[in-house]
């Protein structure tokens, strides 16, 4: 092996990043993880407008401080383990939510909106089906195709079946509709 071979032989050097990104919720882990800076940050930081110095220190710190930590490490999460993506966002959206009355209004609302956006995006990520599928449908002409479209569809519907009627005399159909069970 040279220095000039690449670590993986499956995928190319250039499109390593994005097909890590394209395998996970990126997006919504990057708004999760953006929404969790000024949540830890504003009770902690001032701004200076020239003379005056604006601090933003509250009593509830530490707790906006576990907020803030608890939405980056979400984001992570959607990032590295993207099969708990479900249990992410609705904790990124809870957290948002807690932010708001603990965290000057969630972050001056900038870190409230990063966190409900992410959480949505990572419930409503789903993760793309199989490259060898896509390519398979690719390949077929397009008679073929719809009539396979058509069977993946009837195969997503479960098909009515025709009730099977037992009559005994336990059961409703008997006895001209009466239960006779008693």
């Amino acid at each position: 092996m040279s220095a000039e071979t690449p670590a993986s032989r499956e995928v190319p050097q250039d499109n390593r990043f994005k097909i890590w990104r394209q395998t996970r919720p990126f997006w919504a882990g990057l708004f999760t993880l953006l929404g969790g800076l000024p949540i830890a940050y504003l009770p902690y930081g001032d701004m200076r407008l020239g003379n005056i110095t604006l601090a933003m220190k509250t009593t509830a710190g530490s707790s906006a401080l576990i907020i803030g930590v608890l939405l980056i490490t979400l984001g992570l999460t959607m990032w590295f383990h993207p099969i708990v993506r479900v249990f992410a966002g609705v904790a990124s959206i809870i957290l948002g939510l807690v932010s708001i009355p603990v965290s000057n209004f969630g972050g001056l609302l900038v870190g409230f909106l990063l966190a409900l956006v992410g959480g949505g995006m990572s419930i409503a990520w789903a993760p793309a089906p199989p490259v060898e599928e896509v390519l398979d449908s690719e390949d077929d002409g397009e008679g073929e195709a719809s009539a396979e479209t058509e069977a993946l569809w009837a195969d997503g519907v479960p098909e009515q079946r025709e009730a099977e009627h037992h009559a005994t005399e336990t059961t409703i159909d008997a006895n001209g509709g009466r239960n006779s069970a008693g």
